[in-house]
């Protein structure tokens, strides 16, 4: 009877501990993004998240992550989101499934950093970028550019 009852308490911890870390700590964090200057927008995949400054619920991975900021006149950042182990996971032991709901879900790994703030750099306008008048004569092979003062 004592041993049906120990097996009873084994298999009972070992279904509730069971993706411990999906289950205690969720699968998405919040993670508050700012620029320098405000109103860039932000880009994961290629898809827009929102516009500096902002807050988006990022869903966790196993894989690095890493997001980009774009704004008219600055140069575009691309940063690596900092991740770390998710010590929630170990509460899973030796139980194979919960590491493997735990990876599947990417609750393994959590963002280290919750708040980002990202300086931009300013683009240099030159004169030839925007210039008001070019003449070409080919039979002189010269090429004439009238910049805006």
């Amino acid at each position: 009877m004592k041993k049906i009852i120990v097996g009873a308490v084994i298999l009972f911890v070992a279904f509730v501990f069971t993706g411990c870390a999906t289950i205690l700590t969720g699968t998405h964090d919040t993670l508050h993004f700012s620029t320098d200057p405000e109103g860039a927008v932000v880009y994961k995949d290629g898809l827009k998240l929102c516009t500096t400054p902002c807050d988006v619920s990022m869903k966790r991975s196993l894989n690095s992550q890493y997001v980009t900021f774009k704004m008219d006149g600055y140069y575009t950042r691309m940063i690596t989101l900092d991740q770390e182990f998710n010590v929630v996971s170990v509460i899973n032991l030796g139980s194979l499934l919960g590491w493997a709901i735990d990876a599947a879900t990417g609750s393994i790994m959590k963002y280290g950093l919750k708040s980002y703030e990202v300086p931009l750099d300013k683009k240099e306008e030159t004169a030839l970028k925007h210039p008001r008048k070019i003449e070409i004569d080919t039979q002189k092979k010269t090429i004439n550019v009238y910049v805006k003062k």
